[in-house]
């Protein structure tokens, strides 16, 4: 059995490193709330998985639900902080497992704690006399309930000492601008993540054949991200053969794989948070048709180049007109466009078969948080971001090319690290080049 790749130690310096950066960005006497994600209902009784909200992870490392932040910064710029969690319960800990309690949590997430028994009274004494609130409005009902309330009761007794903040600012493009740089702690997860993931989408080429069902290779790779500690996947495993790869967001995954089809799997482990997003493509039988094969290197030479323009001070408007380029010119070169090239470029006709963007930002969440523009103007790569490259090319039945093409779908995805010269690929473990699927399929390699 593969060891188990194990996430860093857990460091409290990191997170607070990150509470600071992110006061250190808001006005003088403010106070910002951040609540803990809730858990969810299943059916009746049990709820799905528990997944802490990105943000409240990324500030806190704490992994339970009803739990809230407060962090104060005075008119002088003194910062407080608090966190307010379930208190220790016997009898539910029995039936549901344990909790920190605030005295655990304040000794390992350094981070004073106290019940949230105590939440009305807190987040009152927190708001009262500030200038500005700071939270992600409309995120979670009941913070919603409770601000509102909080700010009615500041607002209607002034004889009391009360006063409630005058202005409010949006949490989110705040948060997302620090989010979108990722740290050193940050980056280690990411790479173990990809690790894994990329593992888990060679076991599946390995041990693909025809006759099995989408969902038995979708059970291959989640069992490989579990074993290695990526419990959950990072989003819904995509496993389309034949021409289910023409739907992007294919999550089926209940049809058998077919001799001569292609299979398109898009599926990224998550590890504390923070996943990958890996696509291949590959024949099912171990060996691309001429067709299969022509159409693959299209998006392997489009993806190639797209790349490469992935370097501090080049932005997405170079690795699109790159992707572009390719997949004009070798769309062309099959016969499946007709024309000019330089014509077909300039009106974008390759987007009649490569129908969604070229990739987005990567970290804690999958589609991660980040400005993509800055004044309307794309913004220029730089190192920490984290970022996706994935163009694809879909040929569904009736359309208007040779029929040799109908069906096929061919998407291939890395996940990139901008550095000070160039980028890192994360996931090129993962293979792409057509000798070598073939030869890995073949336990060649």
């Amino acid at each position: 059995m593969a060891s188990i790749i194990k996430a860093p130690v857990f460091d409290t310096a990191v997170y607070a490193g990150r509470r600071a950066r992110l006061m250190a960005k808001l006005p003088e006497n403010s106070v910002l709330l951040v609540s803990s994600a809730t858990e969810i209902t299943r059916s009746r009784d049990t709820e799905f998985a528990f997944r802490q909200d990105s943000d409240f992870n990324y500030l806190t490392g704490f992994p339970e639900p009803d739990a809230l932040l407060i962090l104060q910064k005075s008119a002088s710029g003194e910062i407080t902080e608090l966190l307010l969690c379930r208190p220790k319960d016997e009898l539910a800990e029995i039936w549901q497992g344990r909790r920190f309690g605030p005295e655990q949590a304040a000794q390992q997430f350094a981070l004073p704690a106290v019940s949230n028994e105590q939440l009305t009274q807190e987040v009152q004494n927190a708001l009262n006399q500030k200038t500005t609130l700071v939270y992600s409005q409309g995120l979670y009902s009941k913070l919603d309930d409770l601000v509102s309330s909080t700010l009615a009761t500041l607002r209607n007794y002034p004889k009391k000492g009360y006063l409630a903040p005058s202005q409010q600012l949006d949490l989110r493009p705040i948060i997302a601008e620090l989010r979108l740089f990722k740290d050193e702690a940050e980056i280690g997860l990411l790479q173990q993540a990809c690790k894994i993931s990329a593992d888990a989408h060679k076991q599946a080429m390995r041990q693909c054949k025809a006759g099995m069902w989408e969902f038995q290779l979708e059970a291959i790779i989640r069992h490989h991200f579990a074993m290695q500690g990526a419990r959950e996947p990072g989003y819904n495993t995509i496993v389309g053969g034949g021409e289910n790869g023409c739907i992007l967001h294919y999550t089926d995954n209940n049809a058998e794989l077919q001799h001569g089809d292609l299979v398109l799997i898009d599926a990224g482990g998550e590890l504390a948070g923070y996943t990958a997003d890996i696509t291949r493509t590959f024949p099912v039988s171990g060996k691309f048709s001429p067709e299969q094969a022509a159409l693959y290197q299209v998006v392997l030479n489009a993806q190639y180049a797209a790349c490469a323009a992935v370097k501090p001070g080049n932005s997405t408007k170079d690795t699109v007109a790159a992707a572009i380029f390719e997949l004009t010119k070798g769309l062309l070169e099959l016969g499946i466009l007709q024309g000019e090239l330089e014509a077909l470029i300039k009106e974008q006709a390759c987007k009649k078969y490569f129908i969604h963007g070229l990739g987005h930002w990567l970290g804690l969440d999958v589609h991660d948080v980040g400005a993509y523009k800055v004044n309307d103007v794309e913004r220029p790569f730089e190192p920490g971001m984290v970022l996706t490259i994935e163009p694809g090319l879909y040929i569904p039945k009736g359309s208007a090319c040779e029929q040799k093409w109908w069906g096929l779908a061919v998407r291939i995805e890395d996940d990139l690290l901008v550095i000070k010269d160039g980028h890192l690929n994360l996931t090129d473990t993962a293979p792409k080049e057509i000798a070598a699927i073939e030869a890995l399929m073949a336990g060649l390699q």
